[in-house]
């Protein structure tokens, strides 16, 4: 969250791309079931390092596990599903603004992410 305190902070000018970081932020929250400010993000360990880290190894072992269940029927399109969303997340949270998804891509991929896994 350091970045975005920065960003809001330079010069009084608060820019679109500060929103899609917090959105990116909310979607981590809404599908993790877990808060920024939780007392598991000490230290270096933030959200968005989490979820990151998570991704690339195991981003199923990070989703709310009342949205998502092993025994669950077509469980493995349902983490595909998660797995993009987690993706766009971390696309809003890029560090530098610059490099962030703008909000019509993402709701674009969410778009074809709800059209995709539509009746799951």
């Amino acid at each position: 969250m350091c970045t975005i305190i920065a960003e809001y902070g330079t010069a009084g000018i608060v820019t679109p791309m500060g929103d899609v970081y917090s959105y990116g932020i909310l979607l981590m929250e809404t599908f993790t079931r877990k808060k920024p400010t939780d007392d598991l993000f000490v230290g270096e360990l933030t959200m968005k390092k989490w979820v990151s880290e998570s991704f690339s190894q195991a981003v199923l072992s990070i989703v709310d596990a009342n949205l998502l269940a092993r025994e669950e029927e077509d469980f493995s399109e349902k983490g595909s599903c998660m797995s993009m969303i987690m993706e766009v997340a971390l696309n809003c949270t890029e560090d530098s603004p610059d490099e962030r998804i703008n909000m019509r891509d993402v709701v674009g991929r969410l778009t074809k992410i709800r059209q995709r896994f539509k009746g799951l």
